[in-house]
């Protein structure tokens, strides 16, 4: 692939997209449409592994670079994802403060077809959040804030309010480890930052 390429971001994730244009970069937003079900005995971070590659080799043109990402949160054996309602945030915000949990981030690249090549790798951030008062919880689910975001909670809005601590990148917890995502360009034998 020349120097130059067209960055696709295969994610409909507002977050996701803020963190890309934080780092000045043009590309497009290309949503894959994949069924995101697990599979039978899938771990957390197997299934994050796969459907990151499978939505960014969903759909791909010659001198693409698409980068796609999935993430989840992890209590105990329990994968968190996105609450059905308010009443399912508060469960999960219930089950999760006071607690330490775990965020998996599969991210991946595929390049245009005549480089027929995807990569991909997870990553993993340790979140410990507070312990709440019952009219925390039903406060913060009342935000609106949790409704579509993977454990119930954003640490860069008002859920940063009860993360007590964090053992890892902090950008995985906003769903794309950026210095991974730039690792993996560089692997790869792009300049993320030449992305057109």
């Amino acid at each position: 692939m020349s120097a130059g390429f067209q960055l696709v971001l295969a994610s409909g994730s507002p977050r996701r997209r803020e963190l890309l244009q934080s780092l000045g970069l043009d590309f497009v937003v290309r949503p894959s449409d994949i069924d995101e079900t697990p599979r039978v005995g899938e771990t957390a971070d197997t299934l994050v592994r796969r459907l990151a590659k499978e939505k960014a080799a969903h759909e791909i043109h010659r001198g693409e670079a698409v980068l796609a990402a999935d993430t989840v949160v992890v209590l105990g054996d329990d994968i968190l994802g996105k609450p059905e309602d308010p009443a399912d945030a508060r469960r999960m915000l219930t089950a999760l403060q006071g607690r330490t949990h775990v965020v998996h981030t599969g991210i991946a690249l595929a390049l245009g077809p005549d480089e027929a090549q995807c990569s991909g790798e997870v990553v993993t951030t340790r979140v410990r959040l507070a312990a709440m008062t019952d009219a925390e919880i039903d406060w913060y689910a009342g935000t609106g804030e949790p409704d579509d975001k993977a454990g119930s909670y954003a640490i860069q809005g008002q859920g940063a309010l009860f993360v007590e601590s964090i053992d890892g990148n902090y950008t995985n917890v906003v769903g794309l480890p950026l210095p991974n995502v730039y690792q993996l360009f560089r692997r790869a034998g792009l300049d993320l930052r030449r992305a057109r």
